[in-house]
């Protein structure tokens, strides 16, 4: 009993032995097999693969072949705009200095229609002396001076050939010139030359003006404020107040400036300066 067991054994075991050995051939093949599909299908892939690598490349080239033709187009164009601009300003810069240009030729004209009127004005007024026209009392239009004024003795009328008459037309070419500073001066000097003289009111005159057109405004009013107390009946009185409330209103003294232009017009209604006085109380009046 004991044998035939040990010989079934050995049977079974040969048997699974000659199994084992036919399933691993089998197996052998199937695993190379498998490989071989697998190695295909890999190469198969890796072609595949190079190819779309190849395209992919192709189109990557493409386009930066497009992109390179595009920013030399955009720069191009970038340069033609900073260009466009470039000839805006040009213009713009021309058109500022035109407009400056002509804003300096209206002030020059402005300055010298300034000059012109008071160069008129003082014209009108010789001519008014000359003519005899004179006779017309003012009274001073400022606060009376702490110390009582004596008017200026009346002196004779210098020939015009004489050095007073001379020194005096020197004073006024100067101020003609708008050389002010040389004007004051030589007013200055002919009233210490000629303290009496029959012409001292027009120098004082003429040296009140050359002080405001210098900007002095309140030593141009004290100097016109001479000629109404010293000179009273002079013909430069009318011209006298009207040059205080320029300068007054120059000071932004609106009270006082519209009271002599007030007494201006009220004392000498006939005065040449008379109408310009009214349209400047007039403005002075609307101001609130």
């Amino acid at each position: 009993m004991t044998k035939k067991l040990i010989l079934a054994s050995l049977l079974l075991s040969t048997y699974l032995c000659a199994f084992q050995a036919h399933a691993a051939l089998f197996d052998d093949k199937e695993a190379r097999k498998k490989i071989l599909e697998v190695e295909a299908t890999a190469t198969s892939q890796h072609q595949a693969t190079l190819a779309e690598i190849a395209a992919m490349k192709k189109n990557q080239q493409a386009t930066e072949q497009r992109i390179i033709d595009i920013e030399a187009i955009t720069k191009g164009q970038g340069l033609i705009d900073m260009q466009n601009q470039l000839e805006a300003l040009k213009q713009e810069v021309a058109k500022l200095k035109g407009e400056l240009e002509l804003a300096n030729h209206n002030l020059e004209v402005t300055q010298q229609r300034q000059k012109d009127l008071y160069i008129d004005a003082d014209n009108r007024l010789r001519k008014l002396e000359e003519v005899g026209t004179s006779g017309v009392t003012a009274k001073p239009v400022a606060d009376p001076p702490t110390e009582a004024v004596t008017a200026a003795p009346v002196a004779a009328e210098p020939t015009k050939n004489s050095q007073e008459y001379q020194s005096l037309e020197l004073a006024h070419g100067l101020s003609k010139e708008a050389k002010y500073k040389d004007a004051f001066n030589a007013y200055d000097n002919f009233l210490k030359d000629y303290p009496n003289s029959a012409l001292a009111a027009e120098a004082t005159y003429g040296l009140g003006y050359a002080q405001f057109a210098l900007k002095n405004y309140k030593s141009a009013i004290i100097t016109q404020q001479k000629v109404l107390d010293l000179h009273p009946d002079s013909p430069k009185v009318p011209d006298a107040m009207f040059n205080m409330a320029n300068s007054q209103i120059q000071l932004s003294l609106l009270p006082s400036a519209k009271k002599t232009l007030h007494d201006l017009i009220s004392k000498f209604p006939n005065s040449e300066v008379t109408p310009a006085a009214q349209k400047r109380l007039k403005a002075l009046e609307a101001i609130k």
